[in-house]
């Protein structure tokens, strides 16, 4: 998936010493979800538990792999029912062993692309500390590794990967010596949430990861995509992807973390505009939620708006890469509203 936007498409070729516990409701809330976002994401919900398979992953149409299983699966923890023995623990439960299977035991490596290595890295960080292991692999394959031992492995692949990487950041293979700031993004926020659920994911990897961010934003806040600075086109979804690491990684103190997220408050309502709308909107609810609470309340309003005419009559909606990654993006957008998710908490 490289948005820049050509890289999107590669896709698919496509924070804390402890497990991160669950916070009640009311701490990460705060106020009461409003019934449009509720309708809304309980009728994603329903389509996304329908489409998926008894294998865990989902294949109707469009992209599939670890990264769009990582994606689905964070939908579901991020509605606030109970992972376990909840309305979707099974689909819980069936998506993570779909990921853990597929990964190579040797590398740590959640194949397809590096995109699907840090969104499926992603999941299993949100994952892991909610999900209790000793129901995980009940009436399946015995023996299998559990969701820390996976997450570390999947760590320990994206370090090697990145030592590969001159630019301290990552391409689409494993083995890439070039860097685009799409494929970094994905990578960089599976590591700082991993390093936030109590994986050690060493300074030097995020430290380099960051310098390769702040290499490629310009003064005006606009981040390029790969080979430096120079060519710019405006990106909302890679200058999202900017803001949200520097937030993350508690860089704000970064003069590029303030030019960028300026340059998102700014233009609130230009995302309308964007190719790859879905995956858009998915970095830039988080990266304003990070950097600006009163910005992030004014924008999910509009979204809110948008998302409510475009979801389709099976509660999915349209993506560039099919109605898994359009749905679960989509969703994961808006559950910024419910704030469940680790990731999600500022």
């Amino acid at each position: 998936m490289s948005v820049g936007v050509a890289g999107f498409a590669g896709l698919l070729l496509l924070v804390t010493a402890l497990p991160a516990a669950a916070q009640p409701p009311a701490v990460r809330v705060g106020e009461v979800v409003p019934r449009d976002v509720r309708e809304i994401y309980d009728r994603g919900l329903q389509y996304l538990a329908s489409s998926q398979s008894e294998a865990g992953n989902w294949n109707g149409g469009g992209d599939n792999g670890p990264g769009v299983t990582g994606m689905a699966l964070m939908v579901f923890l991020a509605s606030g029912e109970d992972p376990n023995f909840g309305l979707y623990s099974n689909n819980i439960r069936r998506a993570l062993r779909s990921m853990i299977s597929q990964q190579n035991a040797s590398t740590g490596y959640l194949g397809g692309s590096m995109y699907h290595h840090g969104f499926a890295m992603l999941g299993l960080a949100e994952a892991y500390g909610t999900v209790d292991d000793r129901h995980l692999w009940e009436g399946a394959e015995p023996n299998r590794r559990s969701i820390g031992q996976a997450l570390e492995l999947a760590v320990r692949g994206a370090i090697t990967s990145q030592k590969k990487n001159s630019y301290g950041g990552w391409r689409y293979s494993p083995d890439g010596s070039d860097a685009d700031t799409s494929v970094s993004g994905a990578v960089l926020v599976g590591l700082l949430a991993a390093r936030n659920a109590g994986i050690e994911v060493p300074d030097e990897a995020i430290d380099r990861a960051i310098n390769y961010f702040a290499k490629m934003t310009s003064d005006s806040g606009q981040v390029a995509y790969a080979g430096g600075l120079g060519g710019f086109n405006e990106s909302i979804a890679r200058i999202s992807i900017g803001t949200l690491v520097y937030a993350i990684a508690r860089r704000k103190d970064l003069p590029q973390f303030k030019a960028t997220l300026g340059y998102l408050t700014q233009r609130l309502d230009n995302s309308g505009q964007q190719h790859y709308l879905e995956y858009t909107r998915y970095y830039q609810s988080q990266a304003l939620f990070q950097g600006d609470v009163e910005a992030w309340e004014k924008w999910n309003k509009l979204l809110v708006r948008q998302l409510k005419q475009t979801q389709l009559a099976d509660g999915s909606f349209p993506g560039q890469h099919g109605p898994t990654v359009g749905t679960s993006m989509s969703l994961l957008a808006l559950a910024l509203n419910y704030r469940f998710l680790p990731i999600y908490e500022r």
